[in-house]
Formats: C-alpha cells, structure tokens, sequence
C-alpha cells in the first residue's frame, strides 16, 4: 500500500474526528481511505464511462436540436 501526506483543513480533521466519535470508521485512517476512495470514484475514472460520454455527445442531439439542410436560409445568389 503506498502512502501519502496530505494536509487537511482544521474543519476537515474535526469533521473527520467526529465521524469517528459517531462509529461511522474505526479510525482516522480509515475515515481518511474511505472518504478519499468515495470522492475519487465520484469521477467514475473507468475508461467506460469516458467512451460512453463521448456516445452520448455524439449521438446524445434530439429531434428538435437538428437542423434540415433544407430550412437554411444560406443565399447562394442564384
């Protein structure tokens, strides 16, 4: 497991502390991994979701966002 330093906020650490008062972790290094593993996959960092929100980019227009070539007002002095 590798190990990290960080430096946490006065209100972050009592915030973390009362977590552990309250039973919600055993300890503050526990409170500490698992809060930062929920926050990390909060961004879902899977290569998955990244080709999915690409799909949806894509092919994510409605009906009403397209536009029929033939409704351009383009003047091509005809």
């Amino acid at each position: 497991m590798s190990k990290v330093k960080v430096s946490l906020s006065d209100q972050t650490v009592s915030d973390i502390e009362r977590l552990v008062e309250q039973g919600e972790f055993i300890n503050q290094d526990q409170a500490i991994e698992d809060l930062l593993k929920r926050g990390v996959s909060a961004y879902n960092t899977t290569e998955e979701s990244t080709e999915s929100a690409l799909d949806d980019q894509m092919f994510g227009q409605t009906a009403a966002d397209q536009q029929d070539p033939a409704m351009q007002d383009d003047d091509y002095g005809f």
